[in-house]
This record gives structure tokens, C-alpha cells and sequence, in this order.
């Protein structure tokens, strides 16, 4: 999982107009092709709009619960968890890892265990526990393991697919399903690795990355990776040193120790693939990891920085409360309950001045790691110095409240549902990856239950406003962040697309939400065929056209002032126009995404 309080990533995407991809680019890391990549730019992002006077209308702040347990009553959520930042408002309505007397849980009637669990696979163990132990039982909840987990959106792909399959002997209601999200990870959640890399990304070839395979932070490494045409060994016995490659591990913690610890290990040596017959030791240097991890590995032996985090990619990671079905289905009523005093806790992080620092000294507490001041400075994110002095970010999280809510998941009116995106845009990459491990992923409607947030938002009503990010109309893009290049084709000599068009149409726009706080421009360029005049229109025209789809798909990914576009006519060709092929280069449009000011 990765944090940050808005969105860093990024993408300079260049739309190719009728360019086929140079065989070389195919498959490298994420679904696009890449034809050419730029390196990224360290930059001053802009931030997503938080709490100001209108959003907090209707808001009133909750009094902090004591440290004396409640005596609660009814079907008990039993949640596995990180230690992540994101649950801040969690953290809030509880006052514990259970729920404390004057707290929001206990006032609701949520009856909540929460307990920290860092391995990935042993979450998946506890999920399989609990519904085991309900499916011999016939109850509907259970003593041991989890009914929940609470993980980072973008890798649940990979969970929720793997786990379900261990679960299908019990039933389909036993299977998983998001019920809601208590926040974003923007900007702690991160892909960190040697400075040259973030100088020029095509050095990462050869390196060795530590990091929860398959998951949110491995999904930060690999989007960094495709933007800029590195390719990834997806085999972490082997070592391709024209790749990257990985050295497996079970929880976001052991990547960074991994590094500290100097760890390395003997591996046959591949070229595409095959192996050449030789061995090389390689030592991890790089980690995907998160908040602590990032701070452990500054603190502890230095020398890498953020290459890219959720600061870039602000949509990419939400903090998803992930349930067996049965006891969903049996506990409505707990359920939400528990999102309704969950949400309530994220509106007081908000809004509240005094709520982020109980919660702060709760997560102390139940993490059993750092102290209070530790975990309120990085819930924002921190520019420090490591222990070499080089200079990175740290931290970055936000805490949902039932606007966010309804927001993520398409529940307002003419809203996107961005968790659906997400959840496609990443489990398009897994499989890309890992073609033969998944050759179906669950799909994201069955993956998903707004049913109990629905629920809550008929019954209570939505008093607070969510998190949006703000553009100024006609601002220009200061500082690019990355690129990457698109078939998206026209018809001839017109701002028509062709029917081949709508598969690209539609993976750039779940990569411009992943990076939903980033401007956009929308670049358009032709060839030298025909006369200037013409040519500059034609260009404005087809920018247009992409705007216009874009718009219209996901009005409110894209208000006022985030797309602008700029036509070039013929005055920008990537080659010379001396040949068929390099006419097709030059006709396109680029879409370019960075801060501006």
C-alpha cells in the first residue's frame, strides 16, 4: 500500500496516431505499448482540496473515546490489518483495537476486533480460517482468523482472486467482497530505489527490488517502470540483467530490512527468457514498501530515494475493507455501523484539529511501533534527508469519510466509479505479468458490494463533502512528470476515431484516474501533408476530440480547467516527415500530465 495526501504520478502519454509499436516495447510493464520514455522530473505537486469552510458544513466534531474498553455486544468484525495511516479515522472512532467507552463505535453498536498482521499470505490463512470455522459451525461469524482484512485496492486483484480460490470449496458465499474504503494512501506507499534511477530510469535495468510481489507497492514500481520502457522479470528465481528484478517477501516491513540487512543471493543468469548457463550473485538495491519501511531504510542505512509513490498516483491506492460474503450478508446491520462510525472518525481527522493527534497516539498503541508524534508527522508528507543526505519524501495519507466514500465508488450523481477502474487498470497488469497464474481475475462487479454504504447513505444522509482536487482553467503544465505513448487513431484527415480506437480510449482513461491530480494537456500534431492552415486545425480538431471523450466518460474526473489543449500542427515532428512510416510518428496527440504554476 502507498499513501499520500494527493497525487504524484503521472503520465506523459503520447497519443500515436496509426503508429504500430516497435516489437521491442511489447509487453513491458503495464498494458500500454511504449514506444520511447522520458525520464521524470522531481516536482512540486498540486494538492488536493481538504478541508475548507464549505466541505465541513454539517460537520460536528465527535468527543475523543476514553482507554476503557466498551462492553459491546453482537457479531464481531474481526479485522487483519497493516499499520497504515489511512486507517486514521478508524483509529479515531475506536480509541483502540477494540472499541473504547465514548467512542463512535460503541455509540453505533459496531462490536470491532482489530489486530496487525504485516504477511500477506497469513492474511489470506485468516480469511480462509474464519470461513472455514463458519462453514463447519453453521454460524455466521466466528472466534478465530479474520472476517476482514484491510489492504491497499490496487493489489486486491491478486488477493481477492488467489484467496477466493482456496474458498470456492465452501460456496460461493464464501468468497470476498470491498465493502468500503477508511481512506487513501497518498504518498507513503512508494518504489524506492538508487538515485541515478529517479536521474535516468533505464539504469533501474539489472537492479534487484524487495518488495510484496503482486501487490500495491509492487504495482507503483512496475507503473514507474512502463512509463519510462523498463522492462520487469517476472520470474524471482532468475536474474535478467537487462530487467528488473525481485526478491520476494511476505510484508512491506521485511522489503525494507531486506535492503538494510544487505541481503543478496546466487541466481542463474537469463537473456528472454532462456537461461545462458551462467550464475551471478545480486544484492537487493531497491524497495517497495511504505510507511514505516520507508522511514526504516533512511534511518537505518540510506542511499535511495522515492523513484514513485501515490503522491504521483492519487487514486491508485485506497484502503479497502475486504469480507468474507457470509458474514456480510448475515451482519448488514454491523457492517454499517461500523463504515458509519468509521466515516464519522475520517470527518473528525478532517475537520477536527485535535482528532489527528488521539488517533496519532492510538496507532502507537495498537501498532505497537514508534510513538504519537511519530505517526501524526507522517500522516502528511515530510521532505528529509536519509542518513547519506540524500533528500526524499516520506509519509502521506488521507482518511475517508462517507462522502469519499460514495465518491470512490460511483455512488453519486453522474460519478465514475474509480474503484472499478482501478481495480480493472491493475488486475490488466497482473495479468500481464502473470499470464499463466491468471488467466481470469475476478471481476471487479463481483468484487465490490456498495450494498452496506448505500445503505448508510439513505439512512443518515451525506452532511460533509469529499476530497476533490481543483484546477485553474488555461494554467500550463510547469514541470512533466513521465511519458508514455498511445495507438489512438483517426480517420483519415479527420477528428473521427477509427472503431480500433476505443480499447486505448478507455486504458488512458483509467491511467489519467489513477493519477487523478494531475493537469492534463492534450497535445495535437500532424504530418507536413497539406497546406499549414489546414494542418494546425486538423490538430486542434483531434486534441479536441480526445478532451471531449475523456469529458464525457468521467465528467467528474475531469472538471473545469484540468484538460487543456494545445494544437502544433506540423511545427513538432518527432522525425523527419522523409517517409510513410515516420508520417505516422508525427501524427498524433500527446497527452501530457504534470503540475503547473
Amino acid at each position: 500500500m502507498w499513501q499520500a495526501p494527493l497525487g504524484k504520478l503521472i503520465i506523459i502519454a503520447a497519443v500515436v496516431v496509426g503508429l504500430y509499436v516497435p516489437a521491442d516495447y511489447m509487453g513491458l510493464i503495464p498494458g500500454s505499448r511504449i514506444v520511447e520514455s522520458l525520464l521524470p522530473q522531481q516536482v512540486d505537486l498540486p494538492t488536493l482540496s481538504t478541508a475548507d469552510a464549505s466541505a465541513a458544513e454539517g460537520f460536528a466534531p465527535s468527543p475523543a473515546p476514553s482507554k476503557t474498553p466498551a462492553r459491546m455486544d453482537g457479531p464481531q468484525m474481526r479485522i487483519a490489518g497493516w499499520a497504515w495511516s489511512s486507517q486514521m479515522g478508524l483509529w479515531y472512532s475506536m480509541g483502540g483495537n477494540v472499541p473504547m467507552e465514548g467512542s463512535l463505535m460503541e455509540k453505533y453498536g459496531a462490536n470491532v476486533y482489530w489486530y496487525r498482521q504485516d504477511d500477506v499470505p497469513q492474511m489470506k490463512r485468516d480469511l480462509i480460517e474464519c470461513a472455514e470455522q463458519m462453514h463447519s459451525s453453521g454460524s455466521t461469524t466466528c472466534t478465530s482468523g479474520a472476517t476482514h482484512v484491510s489492504i491497499m485496492w490496487d493489489g486486491a486483484p491478486s488477493f481477492i482472486t488467489t484467496t477466493n480460490k482456496a474458498l470456492a470449496r465452501l460456496g460461493s458465499e464464501y468468497q470476498l467482497e470491498n465493502i468500503g474504503s477508511m481512506g487513501y494512501s497518498r504518498g507513503e506507499d512508494k518504489c524506492m530505489g538508487l538515485p541515478e534511477w529517479r536521474t535516468n530510469p533505464q539504469l533501474m535495468r539489472g537492479g534487484v527490488i524487495a518488495g510484496v510481489i503482486e501487490d500495491g507497492d509492487w504495482n507503483i514500481c512496475l507503473k514507474f517502470m512502463g512509463d519510462n520502457g523498463v522492462r520487469n522479470n517476472p520470474d524471482d528465481s532468475t536474474y535478467d540483467p537487462d530487467a528488473v528484478n525481485w526478491v520476494r517477501v511476505g510484508g512491506f516491513i521485511e522489503a525494507a530490512e531486506k535492503y538494510i540487512a544487505g541481503y543478496c543471493e546466487t541466481r542463474p543468469v537469463v537473456n528472454n527468457g532462456r537461461r545462458t548457463g551462467e550464475e551471478q550473485q545480486v544484492c537487493v538495491n531497491g524497495v517497495a514498501t511504505w510507511t514505516p519501511g520507508d522511514v526504516l531504510v533512511a534511518r537505518k542505512k540510506g542511499g535511495l530515494v522515492s523513484l514513485a509513490s501515490t503522491l504521483q498516483y492519487s487514486s491508485q491506492m485506497p484502503n479497502a475493507i475486504i469480507g468474507i460474503r457470509k458474514f456480510n450478508a448475515a451482519n448488514p446491520d454491523t457492517l454499517v455501523n461500523f463504515l458509519r462510525a468509521a466515516t464519522e472518525g475520517g470527518d473528525n481527522i478532517k475537520f477536527n484539529p485535535t482528532a489527528l493527534a488521539h488517533a496519532a497516539g492510538v496507532s502507537a498503541d495498537v501498532y505497537r511501533e514508534e510513538d504519537a508524534a511519530y505517526w501524526q508527522r507522517y500522516y502528511t508528507v515530510q521532505y528529509e534527508d536519509d542518513i547519506q543526505g540524500y533528500r526524499s519524501e516520506f509519509g502521506g495519507s488521507y482518511a475517508n469519510n462517507l462522502a469519499d466514500n460514495l465518491r470512490l465508488f460511483g455512488l453519486t450523481p453522474g460519478g465514475t466509479n474509480i474503484a472499478e477502474l482501478v481495480y480493472t487498470e491493475f488486475g490488466g497488469l497482473l495479468q500481464q505479468q502473470y499470464p499463466a497464474d491468471y488467466p481470469e481475475i475476478v471481476p471487479a462487479a463481483e468484487a465490490i458490494n456498495t450494498r452496506f454504504l448505500e445503505t448508510l447513505r439513505d439512512r443518515v444522509g451525506v452532511t460533509t463533502a469529499a476530497d476533490r482536487p481543483t484546477f485553474t482553467p488555461s494554467s500550463r503544465i510547469s514541470q512533466v512528470v513521465s511519458q508514455r505513448s498511445w495507438q489512438i487513431n483517426f480517420q483519415t484527415d479527420s477528428d473521427q476515431f477509427t472503431p480500433d480506437a476505443t480499447a486505448q480510449l478507455e486504458e488512458l482513461l483509467r491511467d489519467l484516474v489513477v493519477a487523478e491530480a494531475l493537469a492534463v494537456e492534450v497535445h495535437g500534431h500532424t504530418d507536413s501533408d497539406g497546406g499549414e492552415d489546414h494542418n494546425q486545425a486538423l490538430s486542434e480538431r483531434r486534441a479536441f476530440a480526445v478532451k471531449t471523450w475523456l469529458q464525457s466518460q468521467a465528467p467528474d474526473i475531469f472538471p473545469a480547467g484540468r484538460i487543456n489543449v494545445r494544437a502544433f500542427g506540423e511545427t513538432q515532428p518527432k522525425v523527419p516527415n522523409t517517409s510513410a512510416a515516420n508520417k505516422a510518428q508525427n501524427r498524433r496527440v500527446e497527452i501530457v500530465l504534470g503540475s503547473v504554476g
